[in-house]
């Protein structure tokens, strides 16, 4: 069985196809990349990331196709509903229907799609494009919830040790959330950032210290640099009686650290080392108070912020500490590849007309 999976929730285009037999294999992994087009901004600037999923999509589509060795020269007649579904991205639209003019249907049983959260106009461009291939080629889709996906990519590789309950930790741009897991698709939250989540964090600070964007890894390579820090900010929430974050007064401390001062460059290394450090302190030590009060079998983390190095060692310090198996995905960023693994672990049914974006979808929705 072969599955098209579609990421569009924040400013990555992604699309994979995947085949499911007795393992889960790739066979294609396209991702286009918008960190250039919005590093003037600091940050995602949805209007733009919408327009550039827009003008993405089809190419990492077709990309993804020939990679799979799934294209085929032919004709798909064409659904009268694509026109109404595509109303709003006419060159989209144009695209589509030279492929169904020129293409058959590939040799794929299922669509998946990321349907939140994430930013709603962005999510839209996935939606539409995954609904228009549904209803041409007659074929099930499959909506995926992105928190979700960043913890399933993790069972890729056949996972068959007994790893229930488990801590699942996400840390990304959009979002920062720990997760006691009872097994695949039951989920009790425990905690989640108060305001910035801790990717949303480090492009912050970044930018308070002119460093270009994506923040984190820009911080992290700068922390590597240095083994100690003159300066020292604080770990907001680290000893509340709870599994709560907080990140927005972190920025405030740098911000008021950086006031009427120009540091040196071996100055901004160093912050950006006490940055890392403080973070990393708030996390594991939330972690270790989970570990205590839960005693799961394992920890599983996922999100683009779960690939900074610091972090890894530290959970993994941990888990060593309390013998347990920690999991770390060679999918950390958003892709394609972990929408299509959540749908073939945690498929979920829906009809077409009711498929929507969700920008603060929760796991257990």
């Amino acid at each position: 069985m072969k599955i098209l999976s579609i990421e569009t929730s924040c400013d990555d285009t992604g699309i994979a196809i995947l085949e499911q037999n007795k393992k889960i294999k790739v066979l294609a992994d396209y991702l286009s990349s918008q960190n250039d087009i919005h590093s003037s901004y600091g940050g995602i600037h949805p209007s733009i990331a919408k327009r550039e999923h827009t003008k993405n999509i089809f190419p990492v589509f077709m990309s993804s196709l020939k990679k799979a060795h799934l294209l085929k020269k032919g004709k798909t007649e064409i659904n009268p509903e694509t026109d109404i579904i595509l109303e709003r991205y006419p060159e989209l639209l144009e695209e589509l229907k030279y492929f169904f003019n020129n293409y058959e249907k590939p040799d794929l049983q299922k669509i998946a799609v990321t349907t939140g959260p994430g930013l709603e106009p962005c999510l839209y461009v996935g939606i539409n494009f995954a609904k228009a291939l549904a209803i041409n080629w007659d074929i099930p889709l499959i909506p995926v919830n992105h928190i979700e996906a960043h913890i399933l990519v993790n069972f890729i590789n056949e996972i068959k040790e007994d790893v229930f309950p488990a801590l699942s930790l996400i840390l990304s741009g959009g979002n920062t959330k720990l997760f006691l897991m009872q097994k695949i698709g039951v989920y009790k939250e425990l905690g989640s950032t108060r305001d910035d989540a801790i990717g949303e964090c480090f492009d912050k600070s970044a930018r308070l210290l002119n460093l270009p964007y994506p923040g984190g890894v820009e911080i992290a390579n700068r922390a590597n640099k240095v083994k100690k820090s003159q300066f020292k900010l604080p770990r907001p929430m680290i000893n509340s009686n709870d599994y709560d974050f907080s990140f927005s007064g972190l920025k405030t401390a740098i911000f008021y650290e950086l006031k009427d001062r120009k540091l040196s460059k071996k100055e901004v290394n160093e912050m950006c080392f006490e940055i890392e450090n403080a973070i990393k302190d708030v996390l594991i030590k939330k972690t270790e108070k989970a570990l205590l009060e839960f005693n799961p079998k394992s920890i599983f983390i996922g999100g683009g912020v779960s690939a900074n190095k610091k972090i890894q060692k530290a959970l993994k310090d941990l888990s060593k500490k309390y013998k347990i198996k920690i999991y770390i995905p060679k999918y950390t960023t958003d892709n394609a590849v972990m929408i299509g693994v959540a749908a073939l672990l945690s498929p979920k049914s829906i009809n077409y007309d009711n498929l929507k974006a969700n920008s603060n979808l929760n796991l257990n929705d």
